[in-house]
């Protein structure tokens, strides 16, 4: 090589380091050097274009071939995002165990927990409003529905019925609660009657008047004795007993026990008894003007005792 020359003017095969590179220098036997860019102990090697590899020997795809994609779901090697390579800054975001990369679901536990509470506290509101009403309330519903209206009058119930006592006390019934008939009326006009409110039954001094009473719960067949309270006009007089359809031999004696002048009723106001055999069980009494009577009476009670007594 003389001065002012560099040699010959037409590289030589093996002057281009990198001629391997390229066709023409493989079609003319251009090889690769040993060493990694010709430098010793250099690390890099040179690989051909499409070969790319991190940690680990990578398939090599050829020019213009696109690289197989992974099993679905897998990542690729050659198109891993860094973070997955080892080594590799992980993401901050997290995926949920067993989500898939699934948000979390709805929390279905604390629905069905909501819902229950709610058809517990209808359930409890139901039965504070079936519970609403108290005893006390029952209670006056049925005495106001029980007890009559003014328009009532008591002539015209069906039957006069008593019981017997809890505590085996024989009844009392008042004028006004008797069943009255032919032509018996309830009166107040004369003072001195013990019934309640003062009302007795007058109209009863003709023939067919009558009332009865109808006693149940009598405990024994046996002896028992009928009190009957009355007023006279100052003069004796007479009625017809009859026990069960039966007429008794025996009158209702209307004498003027309270020595009464004659005329005046409220001065003669007494009582008087019949003694009588009852049964067991219920039983219906009758008191009436029958033919042959003398009935110019007022009646205002009428009562049982136990046996035969005055």
């Amino acid at each position: 090589m003389t001065p002012g020359t560099n040699g010959a003017s037409t590289p030589e095969d093996n002057d281009d380091p990198f001629g391997y590179l390229y066709a023409d220098g493989q079609a003319n036997g251009a090889q690769p050097p040993s060493g990694g860019y010709g430098y010793p102990n250099s690390v890099s090697r040179v690989r051909a274009v499409g070969q790319r590899q991190y940690g680990q020997q990578a398939p090599t795809a050829s020019y213009g071939q696109v690289p197989q994609q992974g099993t679905h779901g897998q990542p690729n090697n050659h198109y891993a995002a860094p973070e997955t390579l080892p080594g590799g800054t992980p993401t901050t975001r997290q995926h949920g165990q067993g989500g898939g990369g699934r948000g979390r679901g709805p929390n279905t536990k604390g629905l069905l927990i909501g819902a229950v509470a709610v058809v517990a506290a209808v359930v409890i509101g139901i039965s504070i409003a079936m519970l609403g009403d108290s005893p006390d309330d029952k209670k006056n519903d049925a005495g106001a529905s029980a007890a009559p209206t003014a328009s009532q009058h008591p002539t015209t119930t069906p039957s006069a019925t008593s019981s017997v006592a809890q505590d085996g006390e024989l009844p009392k019934i008042d004028a006004k609660a008797l069943l009255l008939g032919g032509g018996a009326t309830t009166a107040s006009d004369v003072k001195g009657a013990k019934a309640d409110g003062g009302v007795y039954v007058g109209g009863f001094n003709q023939v067919g008047a009558s009332v009865t009473w109808t006693v149940n719960g009598i405990p024994a067949d046996g002896k028992y004795t009928l009190f009957v309270g009355y007023g006279v006009p100052g003069t004796d007089g007479t009625a017809t007993l009859t026990l069960n359809g039966t007429p008794s031999s025996t009158p209702v004696k209307l004498k003027n026990w309270a020595g009464a002048p004659a005329g005046d009723y409220e001065k003669g106001w007494t009582k008087t008894f019949n003694w009588i055999q009852l049964n067991k069980g219920t039983n219906t009494i009758k008191v009436s003007c029958e033919q042959g009577n003398q009935c110019d009476a007022n009646l205002d009670q009428l009562w049982l005792v136990k046996g035969w007594v005055k």
